[in-house]
């Protein structure tokens, strides 16, 4: 780890903080939440090992990276924003894209905004979302899962900070990491996120090392900047009705586990498999399901997720 080199980059009216290791083609890995650069820490090394210079930064409202107050900061435009200007910055033209869960949103909206910065593309666990005409994001989770979905409960500001403050950060990190449920996850005010099972013994791809480093970030930037991504899910909808129906137009591999809670969602299946998700996404190339593994592959299978990467950018 003591290759990897940090920085500061201005960008889009913020100052992000980028890790970076290796020389050679770019790959930009773009985490989800409540993740930080630090989850790509397995496929930095070992991808820089093969030619490549690897490049992730803290998104806006993570880590080192600074953190507009407002929700209204947050949208795909911003965050996107970023990162075409941290490209400049580096004097990037064009960049391998890899993200997960939120990552993957965003390298989604990268890739239909700015195909030309792309040369192709690895998304993990979000499949591409079709704009629905009518239905806004949050209102649509809410019909099909009711109030105490999480995406949902995460709606009021404050509400859910408050929660996540009544109990350690370490174990609440935990929390998220260990999950292996592919069911909705409800989680009703009374019971809250304490409420949850604690986690058993760490599995063997997590250490107690990696756990404090997410904790001691998140206890210095709190949780508002993650969870203001999802508080401009319906404005960033509404901003996108210029784009509905546009295809990306990106080389793409897609992986998601078979326990990741996003790829039980009804509809999501048959979408990725059945035509829909090639209709979207005309230069989808494979798709990957792991067997047994879930939401944070990246992590859980870092050797395999890297070859994965590394199988596909090869070919460009």
């Amino acid at each position: 780890m003591e290759k990897i080199e940090h920085t500061m980059v201005t960008t889009n009216g913020i100052k992000m903080h980028v890790a970076s290791v290796g020389s050679g083609p770019v790959i930009l890995f773009l985490h989800g939440f409540p993740d930080l650069w630090y989850s790509w820490r397995h496929q930095l090394l070992s991808l820089s090992s093969l030619g490549y210079r690897c490049v992730a930064p803290d998104l806006r409202g993570y880590g080192d990276t600074d953190a507009p107050p407002s929700a209204t900061s947050y949208t795909v435009f911003h965050i996107v924003g970023d990162l075409v200007g941290l490209l400049d910055e580096l004097g990037v033209d064009r960049v391998f894209l890899v993200g997960h869960d939120w990552g993957a949103i965003t390298a989604w909206y990268f890739s239909l905004f700015r195909p030309d910065r792309v040369k192709a593309l690895v998304n993990m666990s979000a499949a591409f979302r079709r704009r629905h005409p009518k239905v806004k994001p949050v209102d649509g989770f809410r019909a099909l899962f009711g109030d105490e979905y999480y995406i949902c409960r995460f709606q009021e500001p404050g509400e859910i900070e408050e929660d996540f403050a009544q109990m350690d950060t370490a174990k609440l990190i935990k929390k998220f990491f260990t999950s292996r449920s592919p069911h909705p996850p409800c989680i009703p005010k009374e019971i809250g996120f304490r409420g949850l099972p604690d986690p058993p013994a760490l599995p063997s791809w997590l250490s107690e090392e990696d756990i404090n480093y997410f904790a001691s970030k998140f206890n210095q930037k709190g949780f508002t900047g993650g969870l203001n991504y999802y508080r401009a899910l319906n404005l960033s909808w509404e901003l996108m009705a210029p784009m509905a129906g546009l295809q990306i137009k990106v080389p793409v591999k897609f992986i998601v586990g078979d326990l990741d809670v996003t790829y039980h969602i009804p509809g999501v299946k048959e979408y990725i498999h059945d035509g829909g998700f090639k209709k979207d996404v005309p230069f989808l190339q494979e798709v990957v399901v792991m067997e047994g593994v879930a939401h944070f592959l990246h992590q859980e299978k870092p050797e395999e997720i890297s070859m994965h990467i590394y199988d596909f950018i090869k070919k460009f």
